[in-house]
């Protein structure tokens, strides 16, 4: 007889026999004189067990005690019962890909309310777990405990923050038998992924829009979570489920004294990269660069200058002409503007006496300005990041993108800010681009990749 006992994030498996535990997830430890392998392998020990008709017993799961009873009914929309079904027959198992706009998050109460167990709700910043919190209130009569944020409450449904999950991911890791990791792209990172190694729960579901990272880490998602059982793109849901739209590009040149500073600092840069023969041609080159200027004087002076020559080029003076035209165009339009730099939103939000919302403004006000723009007693608001994920946006039909990124899940949230269907109204987004700087090759792509159904 075996016994399988859950141990600080991970799974003992005692014998007073010989058994054939050949398994490549399994290591002898002589300190407890026992195998021992993660508690996400949990699922996959019971099916080898029972496979080879192994008796044993299972004191893994501690489930937190409860029930849970349904008070409304979801209401679910063709595409999210579809990719429900599929994680269902992927034995519950997987992520669900839909655009920003689509209603994730009602396929995670689905979830719910099919497996009917504790369950263990994983996100990325205190605003989702609110917004998780009433969410569960409004449909199910069950005890909620949110964690995080000051709150340490564990309960049949406890919506947790990735932080405190990855500070706590042993305590907590063999109470829930279901998992779901909103934003799911967040949980490859190094500390994050303890979250789902060190958890014995047999169901997992992962929510996103954009499921690939710049740093290629995504490839961990299929052992942590689950295969992408279910995946729509902007474009299939273009016109019926999202509001149409269309993505207008203007350019701008720097002006003299911005584009004689920009050469200067871009001879700086290519000088060094060509000695060394960096190119910078992916994440992992840049990452390289950082690490070599933590030491080196003249690659530090080079990182410096390509950083200033992009913040150039990004924050060109001449975009402000063209944002002026389009604020015209779509006067009394609910409009979000969006850059990279927290400097040109307050640049902006002071010259034009538009509200800003980044990582610097207070909660309270940030509330107070979003319901503003809820109610429509303001029709524009300038961000920096802020409102690209984690945040319930208000219904908005413009978007700007004076500056970004570059990186594909920054411009799909961006898009998809302005995707919800408004009647009578079509999306508009409208990229303002510095001619002449690396920015176009990013707009370049970005259209691109759009285009060919790459973004989903």
């Amino acid at each position: 007889m075996l016994e399988l006992t859950y141990s600080a994030g991970t799974i003992i498996v005692r014998s007073d026999q010989n058994f054939d535990l050949s398994l490549p997830f399994l290591t002898y430890d002589p300190r407890v004189d026992a195998y021992r392998c993660y508690a996400c392998k949990y699922g996959e020990l019971i099916k080898y067990l029972e496979k080879k008709k192994i008796s044993y017993t299972d004191n893994v799961i501690k489930p937190i005690e409860g029930n849970i009873v349904q008070k409304k009914d979801l209401s679910l929309k063709e595409y999210q019962e579809e990719a429900l079904e599929a994680w269902l027959l992927n034995d519950k198992k997987g992520i669900v890909v839909l655009p920003t706009g689509t209603g994730k998050t009602f396929v995670g109460l689905a979830a719910i309310s099919n497996v009917r167990a504790p369950t263990l709700i994983v996100v990325p910043t205190l605003e989702l777990m609110d917004q998780w919190y009433w969410r569960v209130k409004e449909f199910f009569d069950v005890s909620i405990g949110r964690f995080g944020g000051g709150y340490k409450e564990i309960e049949y449904i406890t919506i947790i923050t990735y932080d405190s999950a990855y500070i706590n991911a042993e305590q907590i890791g063999n109470k829930f038998e279901l998992m779901i990791f909103d934003e799911v792209h967040h949980l490859p990172s190094e500390g994050f992924r303890q979250i789902a190694l060190l958890s014995a729960s047999p169901y997992r579901l992962g929510l996103t829009a954009t499921p690939e990272r710049e740093d290629g880490l995504h490839d961990l998602l299929p052992s942590l979570v689950g295969d992408i059982v279910y995946r729509r793109s902007v474009i299939e849901m273009k016109g019926k489920y999202l509001a149409p739209f269309e993505i207008v590009r203007y350019y701008v040149d720097l002006n003299d004294e911005e584009r004689k500073r920009y050469e200067e600092l871009r001879k700086k840069f290519k000088k060094f990269f060509d000695e060394l023969g960096i190119k910078l041609d992916s994440l992992e080159d840049f990452y390289q660069m950082i690490l070599k200027s933590g030491k080196d004087r003249k690659a530090r002076e080079a990182l410096i200058a390509w950083n200033e020559a992009r913040k150039l080029a990004l924050n060109a003076s001449n975009k402000l002409n063209v944002l002026e035209r389009i604020l015209e165009k779509h006067k009394g339009e609910r409009i979000l503007i969006f850059t990279e730099y927290n400097s040109f939103a307050r640049l902006i939000s002071k010259k034009y006496l538009i509200p800003e919302v980044t990582y610097r403004t207070p909660e309270k006000e940030r509330i107070i300005t979003m319901e503003r723009f809820r109610k429509g007693i303001y029709n524009v608001l300038v961000t920096s990041k802020v409102l690209e994920e984690g945040i319930d946006v208000p219904s908005a039909n413009v978007g700007i993108i004076l500056s970004g990124s570059g990186s594909k899940r920054e411009f799909i949230q961006r898009l998809g800010r302005i995707l919800r269907p408004m009647k009578d109204k079509n999306a508009i987004l409208y990229e303002i681009v510095t001619r002449n700087t690396s920015e176009v090759n990013v707009s370049y792509r970005r259209r691109r990749e759009l285009l060919t159904g790459f973004f989903d």
